[in-house]
């Protein structure tokens, strides 16, 4: 099942070592079948506040996502994004297409009718 990485980073000053972070991040996730979604792109916010910018990446599966996370070659040029953009950064699975969100009320009332 598809899964993303999604970051929340939020304003930084331009800076030589986010540069090169953006230069070097698409060849280590590239071997794990990684590729970006959105990446800088201007976003509108319809509710509550979202300051900074989004950035999704795809990936086949979680342990895909995982194991670029965990891979050399990315821990490697991690930290010139951390040292000047703070951000949360999270790994979340896709829903299989079929996904019914129906299903998903039906067991929440379940839940709540049994609890």
């Amino acid at each position: 099942m598809t899964a993303y990485v999604i970051g929340h980073l939020r304003e930084a000053a331009p800076h030589p070592e986010i540069a090169e972070y953006i230069e070097r991040v698409g060849a280590t996730f590239a071997p794990y079948g990684g590729r970006f979604l959105v990446h800088a792109a201007q976003h509108e916010v319809k509710e509550g506040t979202w300051p900074g910018h989004v950035v999704v990446i795809t990936f086949p599966g979680m342990d895909e996502a995982r194991a670029w996370w965990d891979s050399p070659a990315y821990r490697e040029i991690a930290p010139l994004r951390s040292r000047h953009i703070e951000g949360d950064i999270i790994l979340v699975p896709g829903v299989p297409e079929a996904y019914d969100p129906m299903a998903t009320a039906r067991a929440m009332r379940e839940a709540m009718a049994a609890g």
